[in-house]
C-alpha cells in the first residue's frame, strides 16, 4: 500500500489557491475550463525554486513570501494618479491603451485609424472571436508566470493592426497600491503593416504584477517593440513577451529595466516563417539589493532566419543580475544565423551577475555564436579620462553611458530613445 505524498505549500501558494477559488466571473464554459487547466498546471509544481533549472538564479518561492490580494476596481483618484504618471511620456503614439491595476481604462484611451482595440474583459463576456488569439504565440503553458497569467488575467486588451497600417501604439500600464494584478495583451499585426509598440510600466506601492504580451506578426510586417519598466522599489514584476513571426518579418524589441525590487522579463520568440529577422536588446540597471532577471528563448523552427540578442547590465551596491538566453536551432532550420551576447558592468565588489547563454543546434548549415562577460570598470580608461581633468564620478558616468548606449543606438524612434537615455541618466545620477 502506498500513500500519496502531498507537497508542502508555502503561504503564497496557499493564498493563490484560495484567491483562484474565490475568483468568479461570468465566463463561457470553454474559458472557465482553460483557466482551470492553467491553475492546475501551476498548482502541480507550485512556485519555482533554485532546483528548477530555468529559475535557478531567481528563487521565486523564496522571494514571494506572500500573495497580494487581487486589485479592487479603480477609484477616480487612482485613475487620476495614473493619468499624471502617464503624462510624463507625452504623446508617444497615434493610438493609446491604458491599463491601471490590471484594468482597462476607456477614458484614457486614444483611437487611431487601422488600430482596433478591444478590452479583454468585454471580449471574455461576449465570447468574442478575438479570444482565439490567446495563447497562440508559442509561450509554454507550463511556465509559472504564463500559467498564473492564463488563470487570473481578466482584463487587458486585444489589438488588431490592419494590413498596410503604419502607426504607433502606446501601451501604458500603471499600478497603485499594495495588490496583485494580472494583465493580458495580445497584438495581432496583419501582413505588411509597419508598427511601433511602446510599453511603459510605472507605479507606486508594494504591488505584484504579472503581465503577458503576445505579438502575432503577419507576413512581411515590420514591428518595433520598446519596453520601459520603472515601477516602484517594492514591486515584484513578472513579465512575459511572446512573439511569433511569419515569413519576411522584421521584428525588434528593446527594453530598459530599472524598476521593481525583483523583476523577471522572459521572452519567447518563435520563427514560424522563412526569411525573417529579429533583434532583441535590453539594458538593466540595479542597485540596493534589487534583483533583475532577463531570460529569453529564441526558437529557430524554420530555415533562412536571423536573430541578434544584445543585453547589457549595470549593477551597483549588492544588486544581483541574471541573464539566461538560449537559441534553439531545429533540424530543418538550415541557413540560420543566430548571435547572442550579454555583458555586465559591476560597480561594486558585492554586486553579483549570473550569465548563462546557450546554443542548442540540430541543423548543420548554420552560423551561430554566443558570449558573455562580467567585470569592473576599466581602470586604465578611467585613469585616461581623469588625467584629462574629468572628475572620477563624471568619468565613470561617461563610461557607463557608453556601455549602455550601444543598445540605445538601435532605437529608431527619436522620442523613445530620448526617454530611455534620460531615464538611464536619472538612474546614474542616483545609482540605484
Amino acid at each position: 500500500m502506498t500513500a500519496d505524498i502531498q507537497p508542502i505549500r508555502t503561504a503564497a501558494e496557499t493564498a493563490l489557491a484560495e484567491a483562484f477559488a474565490r475568483f468568479k466571473q461570468p465566463l463561457p464554459a470553454g474559458e472557465i475550463a482553460r483557466r482551470d487547466a492553467a491553475f492546475a498546471e501551476f498548482h502541480k509544481a507550485g512556485l519555482p525554486h533554485r532546483r528548477v533549472e530555468e529559475w535557478k538564479y531567481t528563487d521565486l518561492r523564496a522571494a514571494m513570501r506572500e500573495a497580494k490580494p487581487l486589485a479592487e476596481p479603480n477609484s477616480a483618484a487612482v485613475v487620476a494618479m495614473a493619468k499624471t504618471a502617464i503624462a510624463q511620456f507625452g504623446s508617444l503614439g497615434a493610438a493609446r491603451a491604458v491599463i491601471v491595476n490590471g484594468q482597462y481604462v476607456q477614458d484614457l484611451a486614444q483611437a487611431a485609424d487601422g488600430v482596433e482595440i478591444t478590452p479583454l474583459a468585454a471580449a471574455l463576456t461576449e465570447s468574442s472571436d478575438l479570444l482565439a488569439s490567446l495563447g497562440q504565440s508559442g509561450a509554454p503553458a507550463s511556465n509559472t508566470a504564463v500559467a498564473l497569467n492564463n488563470a487570473f488575467a481578466s482584463d487587458g486588451v486585444l489589438v488588431r493592426m490592419s494590413s498596410r497600417t503604419k502607426t504607433t501604439l502606446h501601451l501604458a500600464l500603471h499600478q497603485e497600491g499594495d495588490h496583485a494584478s494580472y494583465t493580458r495583451i495580445v497584438v495581432a499585426v496583419d501582413a505588411g503593416a509597419e508598427v511601433e509598440l511602446i510599453e511603459t510600466h510605472t507605479g507606486s506601492g508594494a504591488h505584484q504584477t504579472n503581465t503577458m504580451v503576445e505579438i502575432l506578426v503577419g507576413e512581411g510586417a515590420r514591428v518595433a517593440h520598446y519596453k520601459l519598466q520603472d515601477e516602484s522599489r517594492e514591486t515584484l514584476h513578472l513579465a512575459t513577451l511572446a512573439a511569433k513571426l511569419e515569413g519576411g518579418v522584421n521584428f525588434s524589441s528593446t527594453a530598459l529595466t530599472k524598476g521593481a525590487n525583483l523583476a523577471r522579463q522572459q521572452i519567447f520568440l518563435t520563427f514560424a516563417g522563412e526569411h525573417s529577422e529579429a533583434v532583441l536588446g535590453g539594458v538593466s540597471l540595479a542597485g540596493a539589493r534589487r534583483h533583475l532577471d532577463t531570460t529569453l528563448f529564441v526558437d529557430h523552427a524554420v530555415p533562412n532566419c536571423a536573430s541578434r540578442e544584445r543585453y547589457k547590465t549595470v549593477l551597483t551596491d549588492d544588486a544581483r543580475g541574471v541573464f539566461q538566453g538560449k537559441i534553439l536551432v531545429r533540424r530543418d532550420a538550415q541557413k540560420t544565423d543566430g548571435q547572442m551576447k550579454s555583458d555586465a558592468l559591476l560597480l561594486s565588489e558585492s554586486a553579483e551577475m549570473d550569465l548563462k547563454p546557450e546554443l542548442e543546434i540540430y541543423a548543420d548549415d548554420v552560423v551561430c555564436a554566443h558570449g558573455a562577460t562580467a567585470g569592473a570598470i576599466d581602470d586604465e580608461l578611467l585613469f585616461y579620462l581623469m588625467a584629462r581633468g574629468i572628475p572620477r564620478a563624471e568619468a565613470e558616468t561617461l563610461m557607463i553611458t557608453a556601455f549602455a548606449g550601444e543598445v540605445f543606438e538601435g532605437i529608431e524612434n527619436d522620442a523613445v530613445r530620448d526617454i530611455f537615455v534620460a531615464s538611464a541618466q536619472n538612474w546614474l545620477s542616483n545609482r540605484g
